[in-house]
């Protein structure tokens, strides 16, 4: 069960990965504008943050693994639409399709804790969460290297073919949980929570290019400014709330959610500069003129090294207390981040560092469920985890803007081109470790567990009250 449920998360993150590679072809494959052609990323993005807490939502009242299979389908229909696809209208609706299944992870992990003994949970959930960035970190490489030299459309019948298969086996392998809230489902709150969401995604995602202070831009902002408050105050008086905000602002929740979102910023900035820095042309002074391939080769190890980490995540929570992991993990990506200013002149560095940086991810992203979960109870343990996926994809949102604007500032001439300056790549490192540091400091303020109070077991002793509720 574990290795299918890790695997359908890889899965969902090569479907994110996959168009990475095709990225500067896009205009031209689809026949669009290149402001057009990042739609069709922009949208997976957009489609992901409302899907995520609305599956995990809609997996406690009414069954994790019904809608852990409904998000694979999504994944596997939204594929199938891309593999038909020339043009950009039906590569945005296959997109978003894709985007949809974002809430597979959150719910692997709710799964797992209904489903696995104690001793099981802390490795198992460890493995589930670090999936993301393995499947990006492993398929990046697989996917540049076929869309060097097979028709593009194949690389969706790849991600579908992945799709099926993962649904084939949880349908085999993995059994309903019959912990359910039932209730009905909060469609006003969860309009609510998808309108503040778009709209403040979609203004870090194209501020940049539509400018900050425009009246797109302004708008959007403002209109998450009104909206926010009033669905706070209907979540607070909803009797089965979209998002329960009692529980979401204890203490424990509340810091990790914070710190999830720091680290998601700090994350991506590795995956925006070490490809960049490893692409320009040697001429530049600092660049390394690799291909696409050898980027993914590069940043491949940092993947391995995630989930080698997952049993340590588990071994570090289990004896020391999830709360250290977590610090420990951002400890070591600040550190990763510290060595990247002075280590981007040779491959072997690169790969050094995204495998220092991946490790951290590694040990963080198996603490962060396990702290979730020890601070809600087990009838919401899906959409509390899809709340935490969220809030690290929002800061993955920020990171982009904010290294968007840093690498646009700091330029310099090559040729007829303005590319970003060794020392605008070393600026974004810095916000990375700065990002990492400020997540470490966050997680101290987390309450301090003994070992024999960890999630893990937190889980066991809720096991008898596996039983089916209704309103």
């Amino acid at each position: 069960m574990v290795a299918v449920l890790a695997f359908a998360g890889i899965a969902v993150a090569l479907m994110q990965t996959l168009v990475i590679p095709l990225v500067p072809q896009l205009p031209r494959l689809l026949n669009a504008s290149a402001a057009d052609a990042a739609w069709a990323i922009t949208v997976t993005l957009l489609a992901g943050a409302v899907a995520t807490p609305v599956m995990g939502r809609l997996g406690d009242m009414y069954g994790k693994r019904r809608m852990l299979l409904l998000s694979l389908a999504l994944l596997v229909a939204g594929s199938v639409v891309c593999a038909f696809s020339d043009s950009l209208l039906p590569m945005v609706a296959g997109r978003t399709l894709q985007g949809l299944a974002a809430g597979v992870i959150p719910l692997g992990i709710s799964i797992m804790r209904d489903e696995l003994p104690a001793h099981r949970l802390g490795s198992a959930t460890a493995l589930m969460s670090a999936s993301l960035g393995v499947g990006g970190a492993l398929g990046l490489p697989a996917v540049a290297f076929l869309a060097e030299r097979i028709d593009w459309h194949m690389l969706f019948w790849a991600a579908a073919g992945m799709g099926a298969l993962a649904g084939v086996l949880v349908v085999t392998l993995v059994r309903e949980s019959p912990v359910r809230t039932g209730g009905r489902f909060d469609v006003i709150g969860a309009a609510g929570l998808s309108t503040v969401l778009v709209c403040l995604l979609l203004a870090i995602s194209k501020g940049a290019d539509w400018g900050w202070t425009s009246g797109s831009t302004a708008g959007l902002i403002a209109v998450a400014v009104v909206v926010l408050p009033l669905w706070t105050r209907w979540e607070r008086r909803a009797a089965r709330p979209l998002v329960d905000l009692h529980a979401t602002t204890r203490r424990q929740v509340l810091l990790t959610n914070a710190a999830s979102a720091v680290f998601g910023f700090a994350m991506f900035a590795m995956s925006l500069v070490l490809p960049q820095v490893l692409q320009l042309p040697e001429a530049t002074g600092y660049g390394l003129g690799a291909s696409m391939v050898t980027v993914g080769l590069v940043m491949g190890p940092s993947g391995l090294v995630m989930m080698a980490m997952a049993p340590v995540s588990a071994a570090v929570s289990r004896t020391k207390g999830p709360k250290v992991t977590l610090m420990t993990g951002a400890l070591v990506v600040a550190a990763g981040y510290g060595m990247s200013i002075g280590m981007m002149s040779a491959l072997w560095q690169l790969v050094l560092v995204s495998a220092v940086i991946g490790g951290g991810i590694g040990l963080a992203y198996g603490a962060m469920p396990a702290l979730i979960m020890a601070a809600v109870p087990v009838s919401g343990t899906a959409a509390a985890n899809s709340l935490n996926t969220l809030m690290r994809a929002v800061g993955t949102s920020v990171s982009s803007a904010v290294a968007g604007v840093v690498l646009a500032q700091m330029t310099l001439s090559f040729g007829h081109l303005a590319v970003p300056s060794q020392n605008a790549f070393r600026t974004v490192m810095a916000i990375g470790a700065a990002a990492a540091l400020i997540a470490l400091a966050l997680a101290s303020f987390l309450p301090r567990h003994s070992p024999a109070a960890a999630p893990a077991g937190h889980g066991a002793e809720r096991k008898p009250a596996r039983v089916r509720t209704g309103d």
